[in-house]
Formats: C-alpha cells, structure tokens, sequence
C-alpha cells in the first residue's frame, strides 16, 4: 500500500496588514516532510509505503499571497501526478482557514482539495486532518473521504488526532469502503476564544462525539468550530458524521441531525472561559492582586489567531501609571522589526532611545521610551507536543529606564505559550509579578504556572465580540450575530 502525505497549514487572519509570503512558510520535501508531520510510525505500523510531497506550515498569519500559493499546490498536484500509477490513497493534514489573495469561494484548502479531486477522481481515497477552527463546507466535505478535526482547543491532542486519521484511512483502503461524510452546517459562528474544550459546552460536546464513536456503525464524528478572522462565505461551525459501511448510511444520518441538535440547543451556553475584563480593569486587577504570576492575554492582538502582534495600547496603558507601579512586568512580546534590529546591533547594556511600534494605526503607535538593553535572543516557534527546535526569528529584551518594566522586542509576530519560548528569548517567567501575552485564551503551561490569568478585551485585529465584526459575505441568518 502506497500513500503519498502532505500538510498545508494557514490560519489567515485579513485584519493585519501584511500577507503571508513563502519566506513565512516552513517547507519541507522528502523523509524531511514525514518527520515534520509527524505520521511515519502509525503508518509504518501498518506496512504503508510514504511517498513524501510537501510541508508547508506558516502558522497564523496573513492573506496568503497569490504566488506563494500557487508554488505550494503547484508542488502537490506535481508529486500526485508523477505518483498516480502507484497511489492507493492521500493523506493530508489541512487547516480550513486560509485565505489566499485574488482566490475567489471557500478558501486555499479547499481549492487544492478540490484539484487534487480533479485529478484523481471520484474514487481515490482522500484522508484529512484538520484544525477544529477551520471551515467547512458541503463541496469541501464531498470531495474527502475522511475528515475529523482534532477535539481539544488548545490543540492538546493533535498528534492523537493525525494516529487516528491515519489508521482510518488505511482501514478504509485495506477494507475496500467507500462511504462518504456526512455534513450539517449550523448557523452558529463562534471565536475559538468561546470554545475551550475543558470548558462547557465543549467539554459535552465531545464526551457526546466520544459516545457517539463507541458505535461501530459509526467510524468518525466531528465537530468543526470554523474561523471567523476574514470574511467568508463558508464561515460557521459544522459537523461531520461518517458511516462505517454503506449499510449504516441513514443510520449515520439520523445520527447527524442529532448531533446538529445537541451543539445547536446549546449555542446560548458557548462563553470566554476564564476571567475576563476589559483592558481598565483587567490591568487594575493584576497591579491590585497579591498572586504573582499574574498574565494578562492581549486578546485583541493575540497572534495565535493570525495577529501581527505589534499593538502598543497595554504598554502605553502601564506606562499612564508607571509612577504608582512598583511590580516587575514583562511584555512577550511587542513585534517591531526596525526597532529590533536597531537594538540588536547593539551591545548588551547600552541604553538608547527608540521609538517601539509599528505605527500603522492607533493600536500599533509609536512610544518614545530610554530603553537598556539587557540581552539577545531568539524566537522559537511550534507549541502544544512539538520539540521547539525551530527558530523563526530574532529578540532583544530590554528595560525601560528608570522602571521595572522589560520588554521583548521581537522581529516578528511571535507566541509566546510555553516556557521554552521565553527560554529562548533570554527571559525567566519567574522573576516577573506580571507577564502580558500576545493571545486570547491562556495556554495550558502558562494557565498551570500562573496564579492569576485575565483576559483583556482588547480592540486590534482579533476582536472578541463576534457581534461586531463586519461581515459582509457569511450566510445569514447566523447566531449570534442575528437572534435566532
């Protein structure tokens, strides 16, 4: 059994300024590809010949430039070409959410998902894992085989979802059944920041789908939040159900609509986990607090959502009050490329005036600071299971003179979600009362260092009221942007 693998991976975020470029991917070819997508040993588990394509991953980002695009499907549909004599099946590991520049319906995923169907046909088994925050739709659904997002958000249980995916497909061209998914779309949009998985109603939800796979009638069953970072016809959540063997077709069916049911009936429950307050008072709250650590989640800027990560407004909103601050803070991080790169020429311990900020809107406006720079570091990218060995760009820690207040000065949009990024950047969490993150919700390390966690409802490219983004293109009705 031969399987050719590939992985395209862009959550595209159209608020930001700037589009994501082939410089932004990570690519890899050949053995390479296997490794970075994590799916040899299930399948070689299971006697299957890997025949490498492409890893593309960019993470959040940008508008995914036309030309950068056309290279990564380009590049697949070539190695499903050369390879078709051999192919038994495909296996992909997709997003959703990408939006490519001049691209017109659904989104980058789903127009190379659709190519490849050209190409190989009705018949040829096609497997997809995918990010629960990715959309779906019916065409999308149609042209797979196989599709199951991951359940857990944060993404905790990836690399069990990419096993199970994997296993399934093999099952399914070992065994000879063809049957479709099965697909519903709600009139629910929700941001990942309302669906936390150990949280309810998630946490119903998938003990629900759980249950639901116990019955071997059914082979998978998912439940797809969609992104809702750039305006699209294909935005909202859906659910996926697909049956065993074609036997079980209306069985899996009725199965669906109840499953449509139970998410829908609780579309009033879906809220922010956590605490959450806006900026006056979240930052009122960690300066009063005696926990320490306490972080503060730039919502609003939260670059794990595609932001730039540039948004100056909780650094100016500390500095109003630094005269009355006597707590150690730590911003990780503030992206200003040109700043950067002023202070890393630089050697440690020199104090000079900079500008820090974008300056590209009010959000991301230019702050005067005296600034010492206190170390030089790097951008490690990757979190949940991954090993964090990839470097994505570079930083300098500073301090603000005549304060207790130290910032990392990245070169890029860069998360900051667990211990070895701020490894990496030379800055120890333990030193600091408070520590400002670029993200919505916290991340498990830094929910389970943290004494106390908040996040502010900050305005930027990533805003948290779903009520007031404006959407032009989504289906209507659609709640909670309409009452229904």
């Amino acid at each position: 059994m031969k399987i050719l693998v590939a992985q395209f991976m862009t959550e595209s975020n159209a608020n930001i300024p700037s589009m994501c470029q082939l410089e932004d991917y990570e690519l890899a070819f050949g053995q390479n590809c296997i490794d970075r997508m994590r799916c040899r040993e299930v399948f070689e588990k299971e006697k299957v010949e890997l025949i490498p394509s492409i890893y593309a991953n960019s993470g959040s980002a940008g508008v995914v430039e036309k030309h950068t695009f056309e290279y990564i499907k380009n590049r697949l549909l070539r190695d499903v070409k050369h390879s078709m004599h051999e192919l038994d099946g495909i296996f992909l590991h997709l997003h959703g959410g990408s939006e490519v520049e001049d691209l017109l319906g659904g989104s980058g995923d789903h127009h190379i998902l659709q190519c490849l169907r050209d190409l190989v046909g009705e018949y040829l088994p096609i497997g997809i894992v995918c990010d629960p925050h990715g959309n779906l739709s019916q065409k999308y659904v149609n042209n797979s085989t196989l599709i199951r997002s991951y359940r857990e958000s944060p993404h905790t249980d990836m690399d069990e979802t990419v096993n199970t995916v994997a296993s399934m497909l093999v099952d399914i061209i070992r065994n000879r059944v063809f049957t479709k998914p099965l697909y519903r779309k709600l009139p629910l949009i929700l941001g990942g920041e309302q669906s936390v998985s150990l949280d309810e109603p998630v946490k119903s939800i998938n003990k629900y789908l759980n249950k639901i796979e116990e019955d071997p009638r059914i082979m998978s069953a998912s439940w797809h939040v969609g992104y809702l970072r750039h305006d699209t016809d294909v935005a909202g959540c859906g659910v996926v159900v697909i049956p065993s063997s074609e036997n079980h077709v209306q069985y899996a069916q009725e199965v669906l609509d109840e499953l449509y049911d139970f998410v829908w009936d609780r579309r009033h429950e879906f809220h922010y986990t956590g605490t959450t307050m806006n900026p006056d008072a979240a930052l009122e709250a960690v300066l009063t607090s005696l926990k320490r650590p306490a972080f503060i989640t730039d919502s609003g800027d939260n670059v794990t959502s595609g932001s730039h990560g540039g948004n100056t407004f909780i650094l100016r909103q500390v500095l109003d009050r630094k005269d009355e601050i006597s707590k150690r803070i730590l911003f990780a991080s503030i992206h200003d490329s040109k700043a950067q790169r002023l202070l890393y020429d630089l050697e440690v311990g020199t104090v000079k005036d900079i500008e820090l900020g974008m300056g590209f809107n009010d959000l991301t406006q230019k702050v005067p600071l005296s600034v010492k720079i206190l170390s030089k570091g790097a951008l490690k990218g990757g979190f949940y299971e991954t090993e964090h060995s990839e470097i994505v760009g570079e930083s300098v820690v500073v301090r603000i003179e005549g304060t207790s207040i130290d910032i990392v000065v990245a070169n890029r949009n860069s998360a900051f979600c667990e211990k070895p990024q701020f490894d990496s950047a030379g800055v120890d969490w333990n030193d600091y009362d408070i520590v400002v993150v670029k993200q919505g919700y916290i991340f498990p390390e830094l929910k389970k260092f943290s004494k106390l966690s908040i996040m502010s409802l900050t305005d930027g490219p990533t805003p948290q009221d779903t009520k007031s983004i404006p959407f032009k293109r989504i289906k209507r009705p659609m709640y909670p942007i309409d009452n229904i």
